[in-house]
């Protein structure tokens, strides 16, 4: 039996998928989300996909895996993101990484046999392909029967071998959306991947996409359906619920939103339209000097009041030649500029980590910080949030 009749993803049944990068995100409570409890039984009932970011960070286990099988609604598909271990620190290579491949794929086991697994995603860090030259011995050691698709992000990489390389081994090349690559539709396997990034100045991800920006895609997504089994389309603009919301508005312009959908879209369009545009542009609110607009976004209007309200009597903190160390109360921060460290220790942070959020103690260290300092800190943050390391 092959993946496609396993899954139920026969090409006679070809479908386009849309999700986003996740799903348990504060900030979508009121644009998306009643409350925070229940986040995913929410979100599967508007769509039928998402990608699980957490695994980037973490080697999960398989009863981690075990319980989002049990949890998913029949037809649901994850894609879950490859661990960080192997693709950012050991850089693919077979050899050095080859006991965290073999759990990571391990792990996602239950997933792929109840038939809940979309693909996985092998997200390469911003480094030159002449920098990772044994990328075809990492291609041979993907497990047969398991949708793997690769997202490059330097433009060295963009070339008709590498293409030529990723239809030898099955490989899907993830067609994206960003500032940085050219949106580039190849198809290379029996299905497509496409996300999208935004294009905010720094980070990406802080951008909401117009109509007229999407209509396009819509059309390339159907055009993708035409020569694969399935298309996966996840959005990671996730700041204040726009993956959501723009995964709606593709829904309904594929022709794809049912009554459900379509009325979620409609109250999502209401909320955006009464909605304050907080901390458009971030690092140009930073050149302004507007530290609190940047504080906003990171950590979301509710976490950002918390945070005034600390009294200022309450944090300690001394410079030091990389970077900040500092008690907020009774938790301890520590920013480290050269390596793009930053630890906390307090229980709201640790939910957090994952969506790389600031909690109401981070909000409040650098609104103590001198202004300068602050700003400096804050622009490295937006301006390479995937290459800072939030840690507790």
């Amino acid at each position: 039996m092959s993946l496609e009749e396993f899954l139920g993803l026969g090409r006679r049944e070809a479908r386009i998928r849309i999700g986003t990068s996740g799903w348990d995100y504060e900030d979508w409570v009121g644009p998306l989300y009643e409350s925070e409890k229940g986040m995913l039984s929410s979100y599967m009932k508007l769509f039928d996909t998402v990608e699980v970011n957490s695994s980037f960070y973490t080697l999960l286990s398989e009863k981690f895996y075990e319980g989002l099988a049990r949890s998913a609604l029949p037809g649901f598909l994850f894609s879950v993101k490859m661990y960080r271990g192997i693709t950012h620190r050991k850089l693919l290579n077979p050899k050095l990484a080859e006991a965290e491949i073999d759990v990571f794929f391990k792990s996602v086991r239950p997933l792929a046999a109840q038939g809940k697994l979309g693909a996985v995603l092998v997200q390469l860090p911003p480094r030159g392909r002449e920098e990772i030259p044994w990328f075809e011995e990492f291609l041979a050691t993907m497990p047969e029967g398991v949708r793997v698709a690769v997202e490059f992000r330097d433009p060295s990489w963009l070339s008709g071998e590498v293409f030529a390389l990723l239809r030898r081994y099955e490989v899907g090349y993830v067609v994206v959306d960003e500032p940085l690559l050219p949106p580039a539709v190849e198809v290379t396997a029996g299905f497509s991947y496409v996300r999208w990034h935004g294009r905010g100045e720094r980070p990406w991800y802080y951008y909401h996409y117009s109509l007229e920006e999407l209509e396009p895609w819509a059309e390339r997504l159907k055009q993708l359906a035409e020569q694969v089994s399935v298309v996966l389309g996840y959005f990671n603009n996730h700041f204040r619920g726009f993956a959501p919301h723009n995964a709606l508005q593709m829904l309904s312009l594929l022709g794809l939103a049912g009554r459900r959908q379509l009325e979620a879209l409609a109250r999502m369009d209401r909320y955006f339209a009464a909605a304050p545009p907080i901390g458009w542009g971030a690092v140009k609110e930073l050149e302004s000097g507007r530290v609190e607009e940047v504080l906003r976004a990171l950590a979301g209007e509710r976490r950002f009041q918390r945070g005034l309200e600390i009294s200022s009597s309450e944090v300690q903190y001394s410079l030091t030649e990389n970077g900040v160390s500092a008690r907020v109360k009774s938790y301890q921060v520590e920013v480290d500029r050269a390596g793009r460290r930053l630890y906390h220790d307090c229980e709201d942070w640790k939910k957090l980590l994952e969506s790389k959020r600031f909690c109401k103690h981070l909000v409040k260290l650098f609104l103590s910080l001198p202004r300068e300092v602050s700003k400096e800190i804050l622009a490295d943050i937006v301006s390479n949030l995937e290459e800072w390391d939030f840690a507790s």
